[in-house]
Parts: C-alpha cells; structure tokens; sequence
C-alpha cells in the first residue's frame, strides 16, 4: 500500500472526504482548491488567529505533546488574545504534557495561570519578565495566583529592595500595577513606563504620580520645564496630572497639550473617561487665568461672544468657553445645527447638564430620534420618564445609545422599551453590538421576549457581571435556546457563558457528563449553589482542573465553600486549613479523573428535551485545511470554531433523505455520533434533483 492509501486510512481524512462527498460551498478564503500545499502538511499550528480564538480545551485534550507544543507555539507567534477560561484550562494542558518548562516560546497570557510552584530558580527571571508582558487583569478571578506571581516576581529581586532600579522593573514589567504607592515612590524614574500599562491607578497610586512628576526627576523634568513632546510621550498617565502641576506648566506648552489631547479624543483614541479626568484636571488649574465669569456692572453675560459652527472646530473651545460661558453663549440654532461636534469635545459634567438643559428647551416634545443618535455622551443623565419621550424606531439609535459606556441599567430598561413598543425586535446582531453587560439591564420581561434563534445565533455573551436574580433569567433563555442540542459537547459549549444561573440539578448532570470545567466559569457559578455541591460533585465537575481550587482560594464563593468544609474534605481536595491563615495546597492533585476523548452523551439533561434536527451545523467552510490535519486537530478546530454566533450562508447538499442515518466512516470510532447513532445533521431543506439546502459556516 503506498504513502497516499496510507494517508486515507487517517479518520480524521476519510471523514473529510465523506463530508465534502456529500456538501459543496464555496471555498473558503486563503485556502486553495487542493488544500494546504505540502511544505504545510504537517503544521496544522498555521491555522490563522481567528480559527485559534475558537481554542475549546475538552477536544485539545487529545493531542499528543508536539501537537500540543506546536498549537502554543502558533498562538503566541500570531499573538492570539484567549479569555481567562480558555488559558486557566490550556496551562492545566501543558503541565500535564510537561511543556510548562518551553515558556519562553509560550504566550505571555499563559504564564499567568502556569503552576508557579513549577517554575525552576534559575528560570525564576526569564519566567517572571515574560509573564509580565501579560495582562494579569485575566486573573481577577483568581486572587491568589496574582499574589503568588508578585510574591515570585519579589522572590526574583531576593525580597522588595528599598529602591526598585531599571532593571528590576524591566523584570516587573505589569506587576507594578499591583505594587503600593510607596514603593512607586520610591522606584527609578522608568517606573512610568510600568505605570502606562496599568488598566487604571488607585487614588494613592495616582497621589504617587504625582509626587514623582513634582520632583523632577522623570525623563520630563522639573514641570515648569515641560513640553509638548515630553507630556505626549506620558500617554493617558497625562490624564491623572493633578490640577497643581498644570498650575506650574509653561502656558504655551499646556495648551498645545490641551489641544493634542482633544484631537485625539475626538479623532477616537482615547477614552472618554480619560479624556474628562484630563480636561476636568486641566480646567481647574486654569480656572483663574481663563475666568470668563462676566464682570458686575457690564450687563453682557456672555463675555465672549456667541458661539459660532467654526469656534466648536476649535480642539481648544473648552478653554475659551467654560459652563458658564457655554449656557450663555451657545444659542439654540446653533446647537442644533452642531450637536455632533459639539459634543465630540470631552465636555465636563458640569457642560454636560448645560446642554441637556439646552436640548430640553430646543426639543420641549422630546428629542428627534436622528439627533438621539448624537448623545451617546449624554444618556447617564436621562431619567426614566425623560426617555419616555423619545422616539425609538430604529436598531442604529439602540446600538449608538447604548455602545456608549455612560448609559446605567434604568437607561438600558428605557431606551430597549421604547424600541420594543414601536414594535422593534432584539436581533442577534443587536445583542452582540450592544454586549453581554447589556443583558444585566435589560428586564426579565425584556430578556423572555428575546427570540430562542436570535438568542443561538448571537452566540456567547459575557454576562459575567450581571446581579444573580438576571443570571437566573438568563439561564432560563439559554436552556430555552440550546437545550434540545443534540451532544452534550455542543450543549456544554453554547451553555457555559450562562451557567452562572444554573442550579445544582443542571452542575450535577455537568460532572456526571465529565465536562472539566474551566475555574473561571465555576467562580462565576450561584455562590448558593456552589455551597450545596459535595466535595466529590465539585472534584468531578472540575477533573483535570481541580487543582486551580488553590489558584482562587481566597475568591469569596471559593473561600465561602471551603470554610464549610471540614478536615477531611479538604484533605480529599488535597488541600489543608490553617486555623490562622487562608487555605492553602499541600499535596499534588492526583490524576484520578482522566479526561475522556469525548464528553458522554446523556439524555437525562436536566428538564431536556427530545433531540431534533436542530443541532448545530459542521463547519464545512474550514475543510480543506482538515486534509493536512491528524483527526484530533480536526475536531479541534471543528469545536473552536462552532458556534450560534456563526454567520450561515447555503450550500448544497445531496443526502438520500433528511431522515437518513447514513454515518461518517469512522464516526462512532471518532465518537462523533450523537445520541440516537449519527452525526448531529443540519437543519436543510429539500431542493430539485434530489438535493438538500443545508446551513454551511
């Protein structure tokens, strides 16, 4: 038998070859006809960044070590961003294939969830510089695996040194972000470079800042010597200068700093939030050489002339015109005429309820809905009953009113209802522009009128940050949605962002099904029903990633569950209790759960219902890359890249009938067959000739 009959004996080939010798689309964009040319034909790693987004860890569990190694290695050459549950799982993967020591060649994202204990002393600096190039906000629900990262990042430097030198924050890189303020203090002027990487300051980190900049030895100088270069060269830390510092800078140098910053408010890179902290900052320190409070006795409140189209082009209008002068000056045709570039400036708070006031009197019947689009800025200011009178009939103004960042819960309620009454539907596309926060807003009756499709094709949403009551909501939408899918594979993956709602009925039919859940979603779960889950619920429902439990101990629904446990308990989990200090492991997790090469398939889902033909689609768009991959790679990428969100187009498809039950050669081997013996089939509609219509990704 030569090498190309060898090669068909391959599963994951021959299911290739069944399933484009029953489907035909149009070929996938960057991959020719024949497939991955030959120089490629054993490097599935090339697969691009978006398929690797898709990482799903249950069918990864079955690649061998240099598959595995070659599938890191190409997510950090591509530099692809994974969610915190994708890489807490991942790093689980690569200690049990002992490819924690390559981390130099790993993304610096994933050093954050490796088994620190792990890290050898000689690599102690190597490890600690690269996993500070990672954004250790991906640990916020993981509170000790952040502190015991800064504690060997300490350990690194021989203990906290009483002035932290170039080098040693070249080695801290982020972790600076964690460090207090007297320690900021106390650090070489490059501590600036740590601090621009910092999501956000404390007060007393900011309080730091400033002293550091007052002194006048940062690369900037003393501030009266400040200019345009240096202050641009500080990025949003410029937005934390406190008033008293602006106070002391050279006016021409502030105000082509004023400007800089406006311009690239306006031109939509940088962030309203720290364009108003600057503005806010910087107008208080001029508040007295740029009064333009009118004098007594003069009669003319607006001391600066009327506001004119051109003057709002200004990127230092703010500094010409304060509130004040801005609810005397601006007139009402002008306003109209110019909402848009009026409000492109980061106007204060206090601006801001200027021209709402402005707009209420202009629009007395309630704003025209073509301007509505225009106050993304401006929402957080409207009551309830204020947006009662507005006119909501198109999915543009519900995406432009609520992207925005400023608009609160009882806004989101409003402006969704408003669109609802004039007979408005919530999309898929809809949910996925406006966000899963969003969700936590909308009301019950809001969230049941969500249709289940739309709901399925918007795919996962994070809702991590909703309140339990819309959690509980929540899942109660998504078990409508996605309760009658066929495998438990699929169910688990379209159900995990929702599970925050799940009761303990549904988490005990998970670890029966060995799902190994991610410690990321399990923190997210009802912290009551984590309390009604056993030990050996908990260690199954975990599997292989039982052992994070020490990385989120001190997590308040993980330490809240650990307390109520007793000696035993906890020595089952392999951890012990300190009466004086926090939880803490003391033994190596056996590997008493093997992962199984594929989640078992239960029809006693918890209140589930018959299968239908409604699971969900191959992805047939993606299969000539399957010529060139080993069979577990195959369903890999067939998992990562499946999902409700996905935009279908038709292909076609010759079947012998909808109702056949003809396999994929190999597929019960590959255990690919869903409950009732074949392979989860499309929803297609009958054509002509014997052919089918069928969704293909």
């Amino acid at each position: 038998m030569g090498p190309r009959a060898g090669a068909l004996a391959n599963p994951g080939l021959i299911l290739f070859v069944w399933l484009t010798a029953h489907c035909s689309r149009p070929q996938a964009e960057g991959f020719s006809q024949e497939g991955l040319d030959a120089s490629r034909a054993d490097t599935w790693a090339s697969a691009n960044s978006s398929l690797l987004q898709g990482f799903w860890c249950q069918p990864a569990s079955q690649l061998s070590q240099d598959q595995l190694s070659a599938l890191i290695r190409r997510m950090a050459s591509q530099q692809v961003l994974l969610k915190a549950w994708q890489l807490s799982c991942l790093a689980n993967l690569a200690a049990q294939r002992s490819l924690q020591g390559d981390f130099a060649l790993h993304p610096p994202d994933l050093l954050l969830f490796y088994n620190l204990a792990q890290v050898r002393e000689a690599d102690c600096r190597a490890f600690t510089r690269r996993a500070a190039q990672g954004d250790t906000e991906l640990l916020a629900n993981l509170p000790d695996q952040r502190a015991a990262l800064q504690h060997l990042a300490l350990a690194c430097l021989g203990g906290l040194p009483p002035r932290l030198s170039a080098s040693d924050l070249l080695l801290l890189g982020v972790l600076v972000c964690d460090m207090d303020a007297s320690s900021i203090v106390a650090s070489d002027p490059h501590v600036l470079q740590n601090l621009q990487r910092c999501p956000q300051l404390t007060p007393a980190q900011q309080a730091a800042l400033n002293t550091l900049l007052a002194r006048g030895r940062t690369m900037l100088g003393p501030p009266s010597s400040w200019n345009l270069e240096g202050l641009q060269a500080l990025g949003t830390l410029a937005a934390y200068i406190s008033p008293s510092l602006w106070m002391q800078v050279q006016e021409a140098e502030g105000l082509a700093f004023f400007g800089s910053m406006v311009a690239t408010y306006r031109a939509g890179t940088l962030s309203q939030q720290d364009a108003r902290r600057f503005v806010t900052s910087f107008l208080k320190a001029k508040a007295k050489s740029w009064s333009s409070r009118p004098k007594r006795g003069t009669g003319r409140p607006c001391v600066r002339g009327n506001i004119t189209a051109a003057m709002l082009q200004d990127n230092l209008f703010l500094l010409r015109y304060d509130c004040l002068q801005l609810e005397s000056c601006l007139g009402s045709r002008v306003l109209r005429a110019n909402l848009d570039p009026l409000l492109q400036h980061p106007l204060p708070a206090e601006c801001q309820r200027v021209v709402k006031a402005k707009l209420a009197r202009v629009y007395p019947s309630g704003i025209p809905e073509e301007q509505l689009q225009l106050i993304t800025s401006l929402v957080y200011l409207y009551s309830f009953t204020e947006i009662g009178q507005w006119n909501i009939t198109s999915r543009n103004t519900v995406m432009a009113l609520l992207a925005s960042d400023v608009a609160l819960e009882n806004q989101t309620e409003a402006i969704l209802q408003k669109f609802l009454d004039h007979k408005g539907r919530v999309t898929s596309s809809l949910l996925v522009a406006i966000g899963g926060s969003r969700l936590c807003w909308m009301s019950p009756q809001q969230i049941q009128a969500i249709q289940p499709s739309e709901f399925r094709l918007a795919g996962a949403l994070d809702i991590s940050s909703c309140p339990q009551s819309r959690k509980n909501v929540l899942y109660t939408k998504a078990r409508e949605a996605f309760g009658s899918t066929g495998s438990t594979a699929a169910y688990y993956r379209f159900m995990r962002p929702y599970l925050g709602g799940a009761p303990v009925e549904e988490l005990q039919y998970l670890a029966q099904a060995n799902v190994s859940m991610d410690i990321h979603t399990f923190t997210n779960l009802n912290p009551q029903v984590i309390q009604n889950l056993s030990v050996d619920k908990v260690t199954t429902l975990l599997g292989q990633n039982v052992g994070d439990l020490q990385k989120a101990r001190s997590h308040p629904a993980i330490s809240s569950w650990l307390r109520s446990l007793n000696r035993s308990a906890l020595g089952e989990l392999g951890l012990d209790t300190d009466p004086s200090g926090p939880t803490h492991l003391t033994t190596t997790i056996p590997n008493t759960i093997p992962w199984a090469p594929h989640l078992a398939t239960t029809s006693r889902r918890p209140g589930s219902k018959a299968p239908t033909s409604g699971s969900p689609p191959a992805h047939l768009g993606y299969l000539p890359l399957a010529v060139a991959l080993p069979s577990s790679l195959l369903w890999l990428l067939y998992w990562g890249t499946l999902g409700p969100s996905t935009d279908y187009s038709w292909g076609t498809c010759t079947m012998a009938s909808e109702h056949s039950n003809v396999l994929a050669p190999h597929a019960g081997n590959l255990g690919l067959v869903d409950g009732v013996g074949r392979l989860p089939r499309p929803p297609c509609k009958p054509q002509a000739h014997g052919t089918w219509l069928c969704p293909i990704a």
